[in-house]
């Protein structure tokens, strides 16, 4: 059952805010592919005009404004989040863009709708809306429409972008697979996040896996033991860290193979994309000999 206390419009509203461009590169990549790279954005004013004083107001959840490299083509995307299908209306939703094509004419207005209930519908809610007169459309309106639950957590595992490891738990998975989405929404906010962010969503994560103080101890320990391995990948990808990447693997050769220090010139020569695929290697490999024999294979050009 929803809590109704949560502040599920805020938890989303924030997360947007947090994330404009990862948000756009997850729900819709073609309008970068079309318009090439967002070279800035905005947030537009959130409640539309009234059209009488007495009526009540039509809050958006987050409209954002994107201008492109061209800077002449804009996109205007009204994101609309909605926790409960019932009161969506796609007559107000149609209001709501409206008044954003007259209040910016230059940009394409995209409207788009985020249900994240985490249950199958026994009816869908309204799609389009058409009126045509024979051969003569009148009105035609549609929006983009994303119900989190029709994605499978398992599926995004992968995924590089933190908004989709944010919202993992309110995918589609099995009861088996719970635990497992969890962990990866947690690492993977690690991995793909800012320190802050990390500490701010993870509430997000814990409050929509429905995570108990005891799981997340368990998690924060887990994270705990990955931290030295995480720090090192990051720094292993950067540019300009040669001699701190040298420094990594040398103390990972020391630590994991107990090797004395005459012994880390084997490294010598190798690349920073030997380095990082080697990084990938130890984690895995347990015989120093094997390492040992990829590395001179790697530098005598008979591993490619």
């Amino acid at each position: 059952m929803t809590n109704t206390n949560i502040p599920h419009d805020q938890n989303f509203k924030n997360l947007f805010l947090d994330f404009p461009l990862e948000t756009l590169e997850w729900i819709l990549p073609e309008t970068i592919q079309s318009f090439g790279p967002v070279i800035k954005y905005d947030f537009s004013r959130q409640e539309t005009r009234k059209d009488k004083l007495a009526d009540g107001h039509l809050a958006l959840d987050i409209p954002i404004l994107y201008t492109f490299r061209n800077n002449r083509k804009l996109l205007l995307w009204l994101v609309e989040f909605q926790e409960d299908k019932s009161e969506f209306s796609i007559y107000k939703l149609l209001r709501y863009t409206t008044d954003k094509m007259e209040a910016y004419p230059d940009a394409l207005v995209v409207p788009t709708m985020i249900f994240s209930d985490r249950r199958q519908w026994r009816k869908d809610v309204a799609r389009y809306l058409d009126a045509q007169l024979n051969d003569r459309v009148l009105l035609h309106f549609e929006y983009v429409f994303l119900k989190l639950y029709d994605l499978w957590a398992r599926d995004y595992f992968d995924s590089p972008n933190p908004v989709v490891k944010i919202l993992l738990p309110k995918m589609r998975y099995e009861p088996e697979e719970r635990w497992e989405v969890i962990r990866q929404a947690y690492i993977g906010l690690y991995q793909l996040a800012s320190r802050t962010l990390f500490v701010k969503y993870t509430d997000f994560i814990d409050i929509y896996a429905e995570i108990d103080a005891a799981e997340r101890d368990q998690i924060l320990r887990e994270m705990d033991n990955r931290k030295e391995t995480v720090m090192i990948k990051q720094i292993l990808k950067e540019e300009g860290f040669q001699e701190e990447r040298f420094k990594l693997l040398s103390r990972m050769l020391m630590k994991k193979y107990q090797r004395s220090i005459n012994e880390l010139s084997i490294l010598e020569g190798l690349c920073s994309e030997d380095l990082l695929e080697l990084f990938d290697l130890m984690i895995d490999c347990e015989s120093y000999s094997e390492i040992k024999e990829w590395i001179r294979q790697r530098k005598s050009g008979n591993l490619s």
